[in-house]
């Protein structure tokens, strides 16, 4: 399975974007993401040129990330604090060898304070942020992320 990731709004605090997944040979929109400030500022992956990660602050970098199904992720197994994770046993899409990045998810939210360089997403109907993101969550997981790790399928998210 094939992500895209556009970065539609980038702001002073958060990030926007739209979702896509490569089907039927062109990219069909899945939903709205919120992340937090692109520091990545000339797009090319890397914090160069006097562009600096802030913890907890930060967008991760622009490029190409294969994303695992097969890891229990041990914050979210806390299911008194994160109810919604229980459904799938914790198991959350987590983004592979990003750069200065560890830990990075695909999961509900509401804006950049949720995120932490996570990947929040939802519909964007409300400034700064996304709306109905755990019912959107759980279409993904159910439609794409759940099927992928069922039948092996390897993904990838390409943020642009």
């Amino acid at each position: 399975m094939k992500l895209r990731l556009r970065r539609i709004a980038l702001k002073e605090t958060y990030t926007i974007g739209k979702l896509e997944v490569w089907k039927d040979n062109q990219w069909a929109y899945l939903c709205d993401t919120v992340e937090d400030k692109v520091r990545d500022l000339n797009k090319n992956g890397v914090f160069d040129n006097g562009e600096t990660k802030v913890y907890a602050q930060t967008a991760i970098p622009y490029g190409t990330y294969k994303i695992t199904m097969n890891v229990q992720s041990p914050k979210m197994s806390n299911f008194v604090k994160y109810p919604w994770a229980k459904k799938y046993k914790a198991f959350i899409p987590r983004l592979l060898n990003v750069n200065h990045f560890d830990g990075i998810l695909i999961h509900p939210g509401s804006s950049a304070k949720s995120s932490a360089g996570c990947i929040i997403v939802g519909l964007n109907k409300v400034v700064g942020g996304v709306v109905n993101s755990q019912q959107i969550w759980y279409s993904l997981m159910e439609y794409y992320f759940w099927p992928a790790k069922k039948s092996g399928e390897p993904i990838t998210i390409e943020i642009i």
